[in-house]
């Protein structure tokens, strides 16, 4: 007879998800997932089958959690560039706690793993990019002036200085990532 879990798995993907954001991957040991989600390596086997099960699952949660408190918000704006302007900035509010400055757990992914990541860690990772690439593009399309051209190297642009505001949002006070930010948009 199956064993009956005594956790609601949302609420432990929830702790390891914060665990993987400020520890990173690699950095984030089995034991402490067991420490953190408060099951034993039995259920983390059991139900999510090793380390990078845990992980896929603390992705899907981080990319739900962007999706209700940014992606939607972005999503629904009619504002163009200016959409994707407060987007940044919610996204700075986004990746900081009262345990620190996170950064973007898919940012960070990037920058620990690299492109030589477990493809399916990888593949998660870039779906999650492609789909804010199209947001920003339908943005930039609002301005009936652009061509497609600039509209893709825009995009293209934003997509970089995105990746570099959450690297920045790491280490730098807020008076420099709104210098960033606005310089930044000045260029479009």
């Amino acid at each position: 007879m199956p064993r009956k879990k005594k956790y609601i798995e949302s609420e432990v993907i929830e702790k390891a998800m914060q665990l993987f954001w400020h520890n990173g991957y690699e950095a984030t040991s089995i034991r402490e997932l067991e420490k953190e989600m408060g099951i034993n390596q039995f259920s983390i086997y059991s139900s999510f089958g090793n380390k990078k099960g845990v992980f896929l699952k603390s992705l899907s949660c981080y990319k739900e959690k962007v999706k209700k408190e940014l992606i939607d918000k972005l999503k629904n704006s009619v504002d163009g560039v200016d959409a994707i302007k407060q987007y940044f900035y919610d996204f700075i509010a986004f990746s900081r706690d009262a345990k620190g400055k996170k950064g973007c757990l898919i940012t960070n992914t990037v920058n620990e793993l690299g492109e030589n990541a477990d493809k399916e860690i990888l593949n998660s990772v870039l779906n999650f990019a492609a789909n804010v690439k199209t947001l920003f593009i339908e943005k930039l399309e609002l301005d009936t002036s652009k061509t497609k051209k600039i509209i893709e190297k825009q995009s293209n642009y934003l997509m970089v200085a995105l990746q570099g505001v959450s690297v920045a949002s790491k280490m730098f006070n807020d008076e420099q990532l709104t210098d960033f930010i606005e310089s930044t948009f000045e260029r479009l």
